[in-house]
C-alpha cells in the first residue's frame, strides 16, 4: 500500500532548550501532535505516513521526530526517558505558541503523550494511545518484541536483517505487507553514527529501580485522576507491549475508551489505517459516543 502525499507539508527545525526538533506539519485547525514509536530508525513522518493526510483534512497536524530519532537532536535523559520526552514535546508546543493540543502516541510516543498529560493536563485536550509503553501487566517483562528491540544495537551491532526481523515479526501482524523500501529507509536512519554511539531506547541496566519506577504508569497515582478524554487502541496480536495493558488503562483512567483491533500487532496506525483514521477523526471531533 503506497501512500502518495496529497496535502502540502512544511518542514522546520524548532529549537527547544538545548535541542533541535525536526517537525513536519500539514493542514490547519485544532492542533494534533503525532508521536512516533521507539523502534530503530523510526521517524515521525514515516510512522504516520498513512495517517497524516487524512487527519490534515480537519486538523493542524504536527509530527516531530522525537529526541534521539530522525533529524532531531540525539541526546535523551535515560534516567527518566518518558519524562524527558514529555518535557521536549511541552517545550515544542510552547515554541509553536500552542496552549493546548490533542496528542496521539504509538508505543514510546504513547508513553511520552501519557506522561505529558499526567505532568501537565492543562496542555492536553484529547489523548489517543496505541500500544503505549510503560503499562505493566501481571505477566513478566520484557516481551519477545521488546527484547528484540533492546538487542538491536547489542551483540554484533545493527544490521538490516535484524531490523527486518524486528519489524516483520513483531511490529506488524502480516510481515509480508511491509515493503523492502521501508526496511531500507529505517535501516539507514538506524545506523547514523550518533545513534549507534548513543541508542535512544535501551534496556534499563540492572539495579535501575528508580528508572523502572518512573517508566511504570501503573504505579503513578495520578493516572486514576486524569480526566483527559482518552482513546486507547491496541492490537490484539501485539508482541511488543501486551494488549492486557489496554484493559488496565481503561479500568484505571476515569474517561478512557478501549478499542481492541483484531489481527493487528503493534503498529496499528500503519497496519489498519482506515480503521485508525476513522476512530481518530471521530474521537478528536468529540464523536466517540457514536461508535
Amino acid at each position: 500500500m503506497e501512500v502518495l502525499e496529497r496535502v502540502p507539508r512544511t518542514e522546520s527545525v524548532v529549537a527547544v532548550d538545548h535541542r533541535q526538533l525536526f517537525v513536519t506539519e500539514a493542514g490547519s485547525g485544532d492542533p494534533v501532535v503525532l508521536l512516533h514509536g521507539g523502534g530503530p530508525g523510526a521517524t515521525g513522518a514515516s510512522n504516520y505516513s498513512r495517517n497524516i493526510d487524512v487527519l490534515a483534512d480537519r486538523f493542524r497536524v504536527i509530527v516531530p521526530d522525537l529526541p534521539g530519532y530522525g533529524q532531531s537532536s540525539k541526546d535523551i535523559d535515560h534516567t527518566d526517558p518518558f519524562g524527558d520526552l514529555a518535557y521536549a514535546i511541552r517545550g515544542l508546543l510552547d515554541e509553536l505558541g500552542i496552549e493546548k493540543a490533542h496528542l496521539v502516541g504509538n508505543s514510546y510516543g504513547g508513553a511520552a503523550a501519557l506522561r505529558l498529560a499526567l505532568d501537565r493536563p492543562d496542555k492536553v485536550d484529547r489523548l489517543i494511545l496505541m500500544g503505549p509503553g510503560g503499562v505493566r501487566t501481571t505477566r513478566a517483562l520484557p516481551t519477545k518484541g521488546l527484547n528484540a528491540l533492546f538487542d538491536y544495537y547489542g551483540g554484533d551491532g545493527p544490521s538490516r536483517e535484524k531490523l527486518a526481523t524486528f519489524i516483520r515479526k513483531y511490529l506488524v501482524y502480516d510481515g509480508a505487507a511491509v515493503p523492502d523500501k521501508l526496511i531500507d529507509l529505517r535501516y539507514e536512519a538506524s545506523i547514523q553514527p550518533e545513534v549507534v554511539a548513543n541508542p535512544p531506547l535501551r534496556r534499563p541496566f540492572p539495579g535501575a529501580l528508580r528508572t523502572l519506577l518512573r517508566m511504570d504508569f501503573t504505579r503513578d497515582r495520578r493516572l486514576a485522576h486524569l480526566h483527559t478524554p482518552t482513546l486507547v487502541i491496541w492490537g490484539s496480536d501485539d508482541k511488543v507491549n501486551r494488549p492486557a495493558g489496554g484493559l488496565s488503562l481503561a479500568r484505571t483512567m476515569p474517561n478512557c475508551d478501549l478499542y481492541l483491533a483484531a489481527r493487528t500487532a503493534h503498529w496499528v496506525q500503519w497496519e489498519r489505517p482506515d480503521l485508525f483514521n476513522a476512530l481518530a477523526l471521530d474521537f478528536l471531533d468529540g464523536k466517540e459516543s457514536s461508535r
